[in-house]
């Protein structure tokens, strides 16, 4: 199944999600992903980041299932984050993502609203059986969205990654589709 296809604009309570277009590269995206307050947590704080690099990222989403998401304040139509969805079709699974840029918008629920509307949106397709996600344990934001969508532990990878030069563990949960 095509999900890119399938995805117009999902609606949250606080937020509107839909696919991320080429148009999405400005200044402020490229300011998230080069902030290393933004990417403490991410891979993406290894790399400087340039329009042609995200275009290569943005281009890397065409022609196949997985998704790339923009995330907009549903009040202000401000773009505030992004989503992945890595779509496995082999294993029925989708393993999420989730960054907010915007950090006037951290703490205040949206990455919340729109793991809970992209988790739901996937989890009503009988092709997806299993979401997945991972974060390091001092990612308190992350691993508290993952708990209140439901999802449950499945691993811990000890000491996997190296975060302000300390070693940080990785937890892993999942939430099944029991449709």
């Amino acid at each position: 199944m095509n999900f890119s296809r399938e995805l117009n604009l999902l609606r949250g309570e606080m937020v509107i999600v839909r696919q991320f277009c080429q148009t999405d590269i400005t200044a402020e995206y490229l300011s998230w992903l080069n902030d290393p307050n933004v990417t403490r947590f991410s891979n993406q704080r290894f790399y400087s980041h340039t329009r042609e690099s995200a275009n290569a990222y943005f281009t890397s989403f065409i022609g196949n299932d997985n998704l790339f998401l923009s995330i907009l304040n549903a009040t202000t139509g401000h773009a505030i984050g992004t989503m992945t969805a890595y779509i496995n079709g082999h294993h029925n699974t989708a393993d999420l993502g989730l960054l907010i840029g915007d950090s006037e918008s951290w703490g205040k629920g949206y990455g919340q609203d729109a793991w809970n509307t992209v988790g739901n949106w996937l989890l009503n397709f009988q092709s997806i059986r299993k979401l997945t996600a991972g974060a390091a344990v001092g990612n308190v934001a992350m691993v508290k969205i993952m708990e209140r969508f439901d999802m449950k532990f499945e691993a811990i990878q000890v000491g996997q990654e190296l975060i302000d030069g300390e070693p940080h563990d990785l937890v892993y949960y999942a939430k099944f589709n029991h449709s």
